[in-house]
């Protein structure tokens, strides 16, 4: 087996030097040897020069793509009720680390043997957040004898497993001080004080409609797909803490499109791993081409600090030691009146600051300072 020489093994990172292994060890000597040079000297070559503005290129080579993006959102085939952000909006939203999302969705992979069909109508449906007012008919409302009546669905009853003693119990968790009867399919909800105002008898109609009675919470829809040889459920709705305790569900593939929600749940890492990703699925959709470093440089500027932070003033931005690099993203005043109060000193290391007050900055030629003893 030939043997990477120790120099070049010292030089090289080790992703690539066990890949090169892998490679050159059906190759001859003299021709692995020649292999070993020419990635040597790939490698050194595209590696970035000292001084070089990486945050800048970064940024020119992700935002000229990003003005020809259509400003678009796309529906799943034949599912009006689930559709995704894609295009600008989405990169936005994944750039400013936002909590709320326009469309959270999820990717639901399972295990064996649910993911080749089994029971997965079934488990679908039991991912699925069901509220009173998808398995209910009509509100019937009373005011002479201050009640509520519930005409109940038994169809769809049946087909979420769904009893009316599920019901009951979940009424008599989230409401406090009623009265629940069965009759049939209907349900007469009371409330125990007598006399109860018109006013609050329709605010407690209202509430009735979201009690949440099976299901994982914020789900609030799901489509079963085969992807290639294997089914897995796509969800609209996110709530990946809950999905992945679920049994049938496979925990190491299981992903959500809510960048926050990774980082609550599984860390940081993972939370830069999915903006690499995020951000990548929206640029290859749209069929633009962006080197997959200008997004790690991203990723990792929003998790270095070992939480998300987005690219905005409450984010990394207000992070900058510079109170000039502050003031030239937004509310300049605001930065600058409260940097005077405390007296705060800029000491322009940085490009933005020095452009400012038209000085040489600190990249390219720029970078290294020249100190001479000059003779009188």
């Amino acid at each position: 087996m030939v043997r990477i020489p120790k120099e070049y093994e010292e030089k090289m990172s080790l992703k690539l030097i066990a890949e090169l292994k892998e490679k050159i060890k059906s190759l001859s000597e003299t021709k692995a040897k020649k292999v070993i040079e020419k990635t040597f000297e790939e490698y050194i070559n595209a590696q970035t020069e000292p001084g070089e503005s990486v945050g800048l290129v970064s940024a020119e080579s992700i935002g000229e793509p990003g003005t020809q993006m259509t400003l678009n959102t796309f529906h799943f085939a034949g599912v009006s009720e689930m559709n995704i952000t894609v295009g600008l909006p989405r990169i936005i939203e994944i750039l400013d680390g936002r909590r709320d999302i326009a469309t959270p969705m999820m990717e639901i992979f399972l295990k064996s043997p649910y993911n080749k069909g089994t029971k997965i109508k079934e488990i679908a449906l039991s991912i699925k957040e069901t509220t009173m007012k998808d398995i209910m008919i009509e509100f019937l409302v009373n005011i002479a004898e201050a009640k509520i009546e519930v005409k109940l669905n038994k169809t769809k009853m049946k087909e979420l497993n769904i009893t009316i003693g599920n019901i009951i119990f979940a009424l008599k968790k989230q409401f406090k001080g009623i009265n629940v009867n069965k009759k049939e399919d209907t349900l007469t909800i009371k409330p125990r004080k007598k006399e109860e105002k018109i006013n609050e008898i329709y605010r407690i109609k209202e509430k009735l409609k979201d009690v949440y009675i099976k299901g994982v919470k914020g789900i609030k829809q799901v489509l079963p797909v085969k992807r290639g040889d294997e089914f897995i459920i796509i969800s609209a709705g996110s709530n990946l803490a809950e999905v992945m305790q679920l049994r049938e569900v496979d925990e190491t593939k299981t992903t959500t499109n809510d960048v926050v929600e990774i980082n609550d749940s599984l860390g940081i890492e993972a939370a830069r791993q999915a903006v690499i990703n995020e951000v990548f699925k929206v640029i290859e959709a749209q069929g633009l081409n962006v080197d997959m470093r200008h997004i790690m440089l991203i990723a990792d500027t929003m998790c270095n600090g070992g939480d998300l932070k987005g690219i905005t003033r409450y984010g990394i931005v207000s992070e900058k030691a510079s109170v000039l690099a502050r003031a030239s993203f937004e509310t300049p005043i605001t930065h600058i009146i409260n940097a005077a109060l405390v007296g705060e000193v800029d000491k322009l290391n940085s490009v933005v600051e020095n452009v400012m007050l038209n000085q040489s900055i600190p990249v390219g030629t720029g970078l290294p300072g020249l100190i001479t003893k000059v003779k009188k």
